[in-house]
């Protein structure tokens, strides 16, 4: 039995509703393949947040302590991820893994700085080859050729970076190939093609957690649209720090002990930050109109930089929201929405979420919340926390939840039937008032729709009696939008309300959830009139 004590399981939930479980072992399947059975493989045992003491007892380290307490969190996983090493005594590559020698996240940091932009197709091929910082200018050599390569590419892009993939995958493992060690531990089929699949898989989730916890740092912005990764203007100065002062080569490597110390010590390495004089420019720089006693301790000076960020993502995201209501964004919003059905960006989940809510605060009054994590300047960061509505709109007497899914399928049913009716029943609990869902996602699958046609003709005391979750289509939903963006008014509460409602005597009236499900979209395309 594994023992915690309690600081360790809120940093546990933490982590789980910021990363959802993104590992930072990165390319290679056999060093994951080491440690996936024990806690000791999870994020925050490899970052340093949590240290293993004798038997089955855990520990959180100062680096845990102060990513808990500090206001400065971005700051506390950077020091961390810029640690995260191989080898180390966390992660002894195995007789078949490849050579490493390296800091992951600070050389790839290095090569997005290097090529102004770097793309997660550039990441997923070449990005996770660079286990061994030495090699980083040849890495450098194999982007700048596939760019060429790109360009001079008359045919489809989708197959041609297949083709590079593939081509770069068998020269990454010829050796396993030549003794026929092509079966991977999920399965038995030990052919080329199925290896190479699981590789590539392996290489673009890799990528994917490289670059969602880069992302977390506030050191990179991720475009969605070209899917890449280049560094925030703003904090340039502070990467090059970095890049100059941070030691390339693994350290402690047959020290356990020595580098839990050094993996757990919240204080190091330095930053641009730690130094006052330095960070008595970035405020003046940042934020000019503001008077502070320059000889103030560090503490008090990072605190106040985080305060005034802080503030200034509050007064972006107050502006984008007077631009939404106004109708500024709405060919951006219409337009978004149509990138992500033709799966055009990184991360859709994540921008279908805000996407949305940015419609439904255009679409009608009321204060409408979107539970997403958001960066410095009113970018989507990351998706809601677990166990809450993706989307909250108090409309004053009445309240509605929006939840919004990517999953189609048997998946969307599994991961969204019963918690989206879970979400409905605590918000009418905890408001007291009439509570609607509305659901959306591209497609909406059949055994969604039984399911909520179901629950409106149930009355289940869990849920708060009969439950209206109305299934809506993305392109019907984006009717609706454009149905409120043609009337010469401004759609009121009371409009959205009467249509909600309707859902509920159509659930009276349809012979089934089929007949229901048509008569919803039928409604939805007229419900200004």
């Amino acid at each position: 039995m594994k023992h915690f004590n309690k600081d360790i399981n809120i940093l546990w939930e933490y982590w789980q509703d910021r990363f959802r479980g993104f590992h930072p072992v990165m390319f290679d399947e056999d060093i994951y393949e080491a440690c996936c059975d024990d806690i000791s493989s999870l994020p925050p045992f490899h970052f340093g947040f949590v240290e293993h003491c004798l038997g089955d007892y855990y520990e959180i380290t100062p680096a845990g302590q102060a990513l808990l307490a500090s206001k400065r969190k971005e700051e506390v996983l950077l020091r961390q991820i810029l640690k995260f090493q191989v080898p180390s005594p966390y992660h002894k590559p195995t007789v078949k893994a490849a050579s490493f020698w390296v800091k992951p996240y600070l050389e790839i940091l290095r090569l997005v700085r290097t090529m102004g932009t770097l793309r997660f197709d550039e990441l997923q091929i070449f990005g996770m080859q660079l286990t061994d910082w030495r090699n980083f200018d040849d890495i450098v050599e194999k982007i700048e050729a596939f760019r060429i390569a790109k360009v001079e590419c008359r045919g489809s892009y989708r197959a041609f970076k297949s083709e590079y993939l593939r081509n770069e995958l068998v020269h990454i493992f010829e050796d396993r190939i030549i003794k026929g060690e092509t079966r991977t531990r999920e399965s038995n089929d030990a052919s080329l093609d199925k290896f190479l699949r699981t590789q590539s898989g392996n290489m673009r989730d890799y990528a994917d957690a490289c670059f969602r916890y880069l992302r977390a740092t506030g050191l990179v912005n991720v475009s969605h649209v070209g899917k890449s990764l280049s560094i925030v203007p703003e904090r340039m100065e502070d990467v090059d720090y970095i890049l100059q002062t941070i030691d390339r080569n693994p350290c402690f490597v047959d020290s356990e002990q020595d580098y839990i110390n050094y993996l757990g010590d919240a204080a190091i390495p330095q930053l641009l930050t730690d130094d006052r004089q330095r960070l008595v420019a970035k405020l003046h720089a940042e934020f000019p109109q503001v008077a502070f006693n320059q000889e103030a301790e560090v503490s008090m000076l990072k605190d106040l930089l985080a305060d005034l960020t802080e503030q200034r993502k509050a007064d972006a995201l107050s502006r984008q929201v007077d631009e939404i209501k106004d109708y500024k964004l709405y060919d951006d919003i219409q337009n978004t929405f149509r990138q992500i059905e033709r799966k055009e960006l990184y991360d859709a989940p994540l921008v279908l979420e805000w996407n949305m809510w940015r419609a439904m605060t255009m679409l009608d009054g009321g204060e409408i919340r979107a539970n997403l994590n958001f960066d410095d300047f009113g970018k989507p960061l990351s998706a809601a926390q677990g166990n809450v509505a993706d989307i909250v709109c108090d409309y004053g007497d009445y309240m509605l939840i929006v939840e919004v899914t990517m999953a189609s399928g048997q998946k969307q049913y599994d991961m969204e039937g019963e918690p989206v009716s879970r979400h409905l029943g605590r918000m009418k609990k905890a408001s007291g008032k009439p509570c609607y869902c509305l659901f959306v996602a591209p497609t909406i699958n059949e055994a969604c729709i039984a399911h909520f046609y179901t629950l409106h003709r149930t009355n289940i005391s869990y849920y708060g009696g009969k439950s209206t979750i109305i299934p809506l289509p993305l392109e019907v939903f984006r009717k609706m939008l454009e149905d409120s963006y043609k009337v010469a008014y401004m759609p009121n509460p009371h409009q959205v309300r009467c249509f909600l409602e309707h859902s509920n005597e159509l659930a009276e009236e349809c012979v089934d959830e089929n007949h229901w499900f048509e008569e919803i979209k039928k409604s939805a395309v007229t419900w200004l009139k």
